[in-house]
């Protein structure tokens, strides 16, 4: 029976059998006894994003009351819900984005409590997730960015659109009113050079 610990572009966690390709976390949001999820879906605003495979350590999922394993499709999914790279383990990739992320919102010296804290802002409408108008046309957004139009999200790369799933992306065309997943902020960080990490499917 899969775990409760698979998210989506909308930032919701479901229980799937398909695999992530990078893992990360919102704090402590599971009961080790049961390896369920409470009813919050966030316990702090550093939501970050980690490897899946780091210095040979193992662990048992949710299985301990320490930091809830989530997992998603590719970085782009991960940027999507909310997520940054965590300074520990992807210590190179999160200084890169905070680079881009400083350059692209015309910041300086921001910390990462300061950085999740516009974040947070711009992921979360009180509990639901947060859509933004599009901030220019689609076809022009950068790759990496997601959008959602009606139930799909939709993976922007090299000027077309693929629709996402659980397993990866296809090909398609997007129908109806798009509106962008990927908080602002974060778009603004791709446009300064960073690039997310992609499903091999988007290739």
């Amino acid at each position: 029976m899969p775990l409760q610990n698979r998210v989506t572009p909308s930032g919701d966690i479901v229980a799937t059998e398909h695999r992530g390709t990078f893992t990360g976390n919102r704090g402590i949001i599971h009961d080790p006894a049961t390896r369920t999820l409470l009813k919050k879906r966030w316990s702090t605003p550093a939501w970050i994003t980690c490897l899946c495979e780091f210095r040979g350590w193992r662990r048992k999922v949710m299985s301990r009351r320490s930091w809830t394993e989530l997992f998603f499709l590719d970085e782009a999914t991960a940027f999507a819900a909310g997520h940054r790279p965590c300074f520990f383990c992807r210590r190179d990739d999160a200084k890169r984005f905070r680079s881009c992320w400083e350059e692209g919102n015309g910041v300086n010296g921001i910390s990462a409590k300061a950085m999740d804290a516009v974040l947070h802002r711009e992921r979360l409408d009180r509990s639901k997730k947060r859509l933004h108008p599009l901030p220019m046309p689609l076809g022009e957004l950068p790759d990496g960015a997601m959008v959602q139009a009606g139930r799909d999200s939709y993976l922007v790369a090299g000027g077309r659109t693929l629709r996402w799933s659980f397993a990866g992306y296809v090909s398609a065309e997007v129908a109806g009113l798009a509106l962008l997943l990927t908080p602002p902020s974060t778009i603004r960080a791709f446009q300064a050079g960073y690039r997310p990490v992609l499903h091999p499917s988007a290739g």
